[in-house]
């Protein structure tokens, strides 16, 4: 019966062998992978990726990754392409074609059909001198000494290495496309890192009547009052001409108490935080969080270029929005 420590040996021999199969990969990288990346970016249509078995696994993410990076991509099952799915593939595609053997038998029965519609073909084998990286334009080799399998037949250290090839390629076109993180963030408008990516404080923001607001010279006692009524434990300072020039929180509360203040023989003037950090409600909601962060406070009020107070945001806000 196999120990704990035999299944640790076990576990770590499997990462060393896939290591060395992925540090031998390296000298590879040559012009071979910058045709390869060429020939994607200069696609006027979509990069079709195909592959069965696990490599279809692998041909699946690949995909995947591609698409969400900027570079439009779908898979098509090969066995599939054979019965109608062909027809999702033109003359403008690039066809990236996985397989270790190169002599898959769906993937190799394709190349004709490829090469009679003019599309460009490039291969991801482990034989360079196979029958699918031969008839492909760019072969990129992903070949193994040997897989993890001490049986040397399941695919682990050659689906390791495609899969790797594939990221290679994508970061490869990601960085050549100049692809920023808010165009990250427009392939994944439903998650966390869309919300980061894509909410403004606009969209948020208090506004209107529910800015905690209070002119120059209002008794302490009576801004606390619109403190409580608007309920963002702040509020802004005006003057004559509605122009934000302060702001009143309840850590400057406590600490106004602390020095014993009288809320009603107190101005809100001498107890106001003067030349406050303020934002636009142009900005990312993720940008609000972090000068929050940065300055240690919990509130901010949103001005527009005069100053004029058009919004206010807490972490509360930042928190229901999932921001935070």
């Amino acid at each position: 019966m196999t120990s704990d420590q035999n299944f640790i040996e076990i576990g770590r021999r499997t990462i060393q062998i896939e290591k060395d199969a992925i540090e031998a990969m390296l000298p590879r990288v040559g012009e071979d992978f910058s045709n390869a990346c060429r020939l994607m970016l200069e696609c006027r249509g979509r990069i079709v990726v195909v592959g069965m078995g696990k490599s279809g696994h692998i041909a699946r993410k690949i995909s995947a990754t591609l698409a969400s990076t900027g570079t439009p991509a779908f898979y098509v099952h090969p066995g599939e392409a054979s019965h109608g799915d062909m027809g999702m593939i033109t003359a403008d595609d690039v066809v990236l074609a996985i397989s270790n053997s190169g002599e898959t038998a769906e993937v190799v029965t394709l190349l004709p059909l490829f090469k009679r519609m003019g599309a460009a073909v490039i291969s991801m084998t482990g034989k360079p001198a196979s029958t699918l990286a031969q008839a492909a334009e760019v072969n990129l080799n992903t070949g193994v000494d040997k897989e993890a399998c001490p049986l040397d037949l399941a695919p682990t250290s050659s689906t390791t290495t495609q899969l790797v090839m594939g990221d290679a390629l994508a970061i490869a076109l990601l960085e050549a496309r100049g692809f920023t993180a808010e165009d990250f963030a427009f392939s994944h408008p439903g998650g966390a890192l869309g919300r980061r990516l894509l909410l403004k404080v606009q969209d948020i923001m208090h506004e209107g009547n529910r800015i905690p607001t209070v002119k120059k010279g209002t008794r302490l006692g009576e801004a606390l009052l619109e403190m409580t009524r608007k309920g963002l434990g702040m509020t802004s300072i005006i003057d004559e001409n509605n122009v934000v020039v302060g702001i009143f929180t309840d850590g400057d509360l406590r600490r106004a108490l602390d020095h014993g203040v009288d809320p009603h023989n107190t101005t809100i003037d001498d107890v106001m935080t003067i030349k406050c950090t303020t934002i636009t409600p142009d900005i990312l909601a993720a940008e609000a969080l972090r000068i929050m962060d940065d300055r240690k406070i919990n509130a901010l009020i949103c001005v527009d270029h005069d100053r004029h107070a058009v919004g206010a945001i807490n972490m509360h806000d930042l928190l229901k929005a999932g921001v935070v």
